[in-house]
């Protein structure tokens, strides 16, 4: 031992290669074999040949299937999904334009067509009556059965028979004509006002229940 370690030169021990561990570790044994097929299936989830770029892992769970389903959802049917809503609600300006151009509207309609404001003019003032109701927001239910009759007014006054000319004639002309059409006016406005009374029980009722 004593005269190994003086026949040594003098200066650092060369040191051994560093394949050389690496080399004798990845000789396979008896197990080898065994070893790496396992590690290759549990790695993978296959056989040991399968490329483990193509592998899909499983994935579960309630989000995985709604990000699926979403995926799956062609455009048309969810744009379809999202127009489905509620109508969109009027404001209390927005209520009073609605009902004074449907109603000149209707009141010209009638004009052109049998030279008068008959029985079209107030089957067209009844319709504006009711969607101005209906599509009015809760915070201005008032302005519904409010616009009506206003509207009535002003197409009488704009689109109404006049017999004498001056301001006299035409405050006489509106008169008759509300006089003549008041049932008309009278079920427009209180089919409005029926609705917006139902709207605002129904509104009572669900705060209450919260």
């Amino acid at each position: 031992m004593e005269q190994s370690i003086r026949t040594q030169p003098p200066g650092p021990r060369p040191r051994p290669p560093a394949g050389g561990g690496a080399g004798e570790a990845a000789v396979p044994g008896p197990s080898a074999p065994r070893d790496a097929a396992g590690a290759t299936a549990g790695a993978g989830g296959g056989p040991p040949g399968a490329r483990p770029g193509r592998l899909r892992p499983a994935s579960g769970g309630a989000g995985a299937a709604r990000l699926r389903w979403k995926l799956r959802l062609p455009l048309g049917r969810t744009g379809q999904q999202a127009r489905s809503g509620r109508p969109a609600r009027l404001t209390a300006i927005g209520t009073g334009v609605l009902t004074l151009a449907g109603t000149v509207a209707a009141a010209g309609v009638d004009q052109l067509l049998f030279g008068g404001l008959g029985v079209l003019f107030g089957l067209g003032f009844v319709a504006v009556c009711f969607q101005a109701a209906v599509r009015v927001r809760s915070a201005d239910l008032l302005a519904a059965p409010i616009s009506g009759p206003i509207s009535f007014a002003l197409a009488l006054l704009l689109l109404g028979p006049v017999t004498s000319p001056g301001v006299i004639g035409q405050v006489l002309a509106l008169a008759t004509g509300l006089a003549l059409r008041a049932g008309w006016l009278f079920a427009g406005t209180g089919l409005a006002a029926l609705i917006v009374a139902a709207r605002f029980v129904a509104q009572r009722r669900i705060r209450r229940n919260r």
